[in-house]
């Protein structure tokens, strides 16, 4: 008896020690249990800011280009690329003997259209008019002599030593006189109709806006600058043929200077005028410096831009410093809204399902799903609207690469 009460304490003893360690390695599994390494950030306030960005081309806000007004040798370059000038340099001389040509050809036509204006003014010429006065004393004369002859027949008639035929034709000789002579004084007086004083009042406007146009190009043989500014461009050298209408030069002031750039079509709803826009120049020498400007005109169109649709939009740089030159590429960041004290978090820190956005709270050392209302993103951060307090710690990602997960223990590293 006493050796089988001894056995049965054993076995009790040994199912004893089997149970505690059961009890003992499930408490250790439970304590042991391993933890989700994920990286968290705090709730916190700060300035929100939303900028879009495209590319845009430097260009003067008043440009003054010189073309050539005829096919020409330039014969004289007074200035070089980048010298500043005051208005009313001599910029460039070109061989201007064919507009001196055509100068004296439109002047010759001028002084040809008053004559045939003055003619018409005073009913001819001294020429036709010392004619038609030469024309008219012998058609007096003529008429004089008729009516003599007609005097002396009706005398010779009363006396029977005329007939009445030879007066008849005397009177008939006298009336042709006297319409020759009415003909030639009213020719004399109303030379030119109204039309005809018309007509050459034209002529002569026309003569003379031909005259000022060549005028106009002769002048543009030897161009002056018509502002202040610098010489930025020179298309051509000395000796060089030019054709009519080839740009030879661009002077522009190079402190008032404007960007246009291109958004891209999906963009453009964004943008308005005044917001304020960073511009950067891949070739400033000068580590992180920006000039600064404004949106002045938003797009009102679109348009076909390399392989993009675009809007383009124009910038004005506010204090130009000489530093950036027309015709460069340059990055445009246009500032489209701006919070100064939003409560943000990491966009990496959002899950979106179903159309509703969530995060990953960490409460106490586990995750709890917690949906949140959002604003306008940025690029790194989102604005909370609600769902969240400042100073909450919300998940971003775990260190393994393994899903966030509703309830999951955690370990947090920052």
């Amino acid at each position: 008896m006493a050796e089988e009460r001894k056995q049965k304490s054993r076995l009790w003893l040994w199912l004893g020690a089997a149970v505690l360690t059961v009890l003992a390695f499930f408490a250790a599994r439970a304590l042991l249990r391993e933890r989700l390494t994920v990286r968290a950030v705090r709730v916190s306030r700060q300035q929100l800011v939303n900028t879009i960005s495209t590319n845009g081309r430097v260009e003067p806000i008043v440009d003054h280009p010189i073309y050539a007004p005829i096919s020409s040798t330039v014969k004289a370059l007074y200035v070089q690329q980048g010298d500043q000038v005051a208005a009313g340099k001599l910029l460039l001389e070109l061989d201007d003997v064919q507009a001196r040509a055509r100068v004296a050809t439109a002047e010759s036509g001028v002084k040809t259209a008053q004559a045939a204006l003055d003619a018409a003014n005073h009913n001819g010429t001294v020429q036709e008019r010392q004619a038609a006065a030469a024309e008219i004393n012998r058609a007096r004369i003529d008429r004089d002599q008729a009516r003599r002859g007609l005097d002396a027949l009706a005398k010779l008639k009363s006396t029977g030593a005329a007939s009445a035929s030879e007066v008849a034709a005397a009177q008939e000789r006298l009336d042709t006189a006297d319409a020759a002579l009415h003909a030639s004084e009213e020719s004399a007086r109303n030379r030119y109709a109204p039309p005809d004083l018309a007509r050459a009042q034209g002529a002569l406007a026309d003569a003379e806006a031909g005259l000022a146009a060549v005028k106009d190009v002769l002048a543009r043989t030897a161009p002056h600058a018509p502002a202040a500014g610098t010489v930025y461009s020179i298309a051509v050298g000395r000796s060089e043929f030019a054709e009519e209408g080839k740009l030879l030069l661009q002077l522009a002031d190079l402190r008032t200077l404007r960007v246009r750039a291109y958004f891209d079509e999906p963009l453009i709803g964004q943008l308005a005028v005044g917001q304020r826009v960073q511009i950067k120049w891949d070739g400033d020498s000068r580590p992180g410096h920006v000039w600064l400007g404004h949106v002045v005109r938003t797009p009102t169109t679109v348009v076909q831009y390399t392989t993009r649709i675009v809007g383009e939009t124009l910038i004005e740089i506010e204090g130009g410093d000489g530093g950036l030159l027309p015709d460069t590429n340059v990055t445009a960041t246009v500032t489209t809204s701006s919070q100064p004290d939003a409560l943000t978090v990491p966009r990496e820190a959002l899950h979106v399902e179903n159309g509703k956005s969530f995060v990953f709270k960490v409460v106490g050392d586990e995750l709890a799903r917690t949906p949140v209302t959002v604003g306008t993103p940025n690029l790194t951060l989102a604005p909370i609207l609600s769902g969240l307090a400042e100073g909450d710690i919300v998940a971003t990602g775990s260190i393994s690469g393994l899903p966030l997960q509703e309830g999951i223990p955690v370990k947090v590293v920052r």
